[in-house]
């Protein structure tokens, strides 16, 4: 039986227009067999939230640079608990203060990639982190 791979969503949300380093974590995570699907700029949470459970994907990975972080992070998990689809792991990347990681992963936020951090070094904690909703394996 043919083993599935990884399915993931990479998007921008909010009104940040800056989606260079989503492109290269998107190549970088399909590079390493994952699939990923791109939204493009300008989402809302809800676009996000609906694109994923329509594409049943396996995780989601925003970039967020605009400093929206703490408002836009928080209701994309809000909104995945309300429509029933809160085992989609939610990773984020982008310019978020140290003191704003640690709330965003108490809250639900699986990690945070702040500028510096490696395509190897995400795609690795995919590798290790992200486990399959439909008996997917990692990248």
């Amino acid at each position: 039986m043919a083993e599935k791979i990884l399915r993931l969503l990479v998007g921008k949300v909010g009104l940040d227009g800056h989606d260079r380093g989503a492109k290269i974590v998107a190549r970088a995570l399909r590079d390493a067999g994952c699939e990923v699907i791109y939204t493009g700029l300008h989402q809302t949470p809800e676009m996000v939230v609906n694109t994923a459970i329509q594409e049943d994907v396996d995780a989601i990975c925003l970039s967020i640079l605009s400093g929206a972080h703490n408002t836009l992070l928080p209701k994309v998990l809000r909104l995945l608990k309300d429509r029933g689809a809160a085992d989609i792991p939610l990773l984020a990347g982008g310019i978020i203060p140290d003191e704003d990681i640690r709330t965003l992963k108490a809250t639900g936020v699986l990690e945070v990639f702040t500028p510096g951090a490696s395509t190897r070094d995400i795609v690795d904690y995919v590798r290790g982190h992200v486990r399959g909703r439909r008996g997917a394996v990692g990248a």
